[in-house]
């Protein structure tokens, strides 16, 4: 299956890279490979991760406070948050 994310998922991804970095290098990094990893697994498996609501699921990152929020169909994958799981909830319905 083929991904896309919603400017503001992928705006969150690069912002919270750039985060890590500062405060460790290298840490950006693993975040980013953390992100892939799920990414790569959820279109292998995007029925298997719990609905949060009706159209969209969530995967949780390893080893980070994130997950990735995404709505599917027969033919893509939309990325709509690379959310951090302790601020704002719901804040990424309006997308």
């Amino acid at each position: 299956m083929t991904y896309s994310f919603h400017e503001e998922a992928e705006k969150e991804l690069f912002l919270t890279v750039d985060y890590y970095e500062k405060l460790q290098k290298g840490l950006g990094l693993r975040f980013s490979k953390q992100v892939s990893d799920a990414i790569k697994i959820i279109c292998e498996f995007p029925l298997a991760f719990p609905k949060i609501d009706l159209k969209t699921r969530r995967c949780l990152v390893n080893k980070f406070p994130f997950g990735i929020l995404y709505q599917t169909n027969e033919e893509n994958i939309r990325i709509i948050a690379v959310m951090h799981l302790h601020r704002k909830p719901g804040y990424w319905k309006n997308r």
